[in-house]
């Protein structure tokens, strides 16, 4: 699992690639997490395009991502999902947040 982070002008984001499983959920989310709290950016963006595969760890770090980016007073979008990825978004209610999810 691969995971690329920038930051421009207040936004911080993250591309995301290969699996998002329990064997590498918790390491992105100490890399995410980090950074998010280092850079205070009020917008995070997780994107999703060269993901292949996510299971329940991955609803796990969009809410987890989620909730500190709240906290710090921004807001999350998730883009470049496939099909699949927004599938299993929309099956944990995510979108009942106001999630954006491109």
């Amino acid at each position: 699992m691969a995971a690329d982070i920038s930051f421009c002008d207040g936004c911080m984001t993250v591309r995301l690639g290969g699996e998002i499983d329990h064997h590498n959920a918790g390491l992105l989310r100490e890399s995410i997490d980090s950074s998010a709290e280092r850079k205070l950016p009020n917008k995070l963006i997780l994107d999703f395009s060269k993901v292949g595969f996510m299971d329940s760890s991955g609803i796990g770090l969009i809410m987890g991502r989620y909730r500190l980016i709240k906290e710090l007073g921004g807001e999350l979008e998730v883009i470049g999902a496939s099909p699949q990825i927004k599938r299993v978004i929309k099956l944990a209610g995510l979108e009942r947040l106001g999630l954006n999810v491109g």
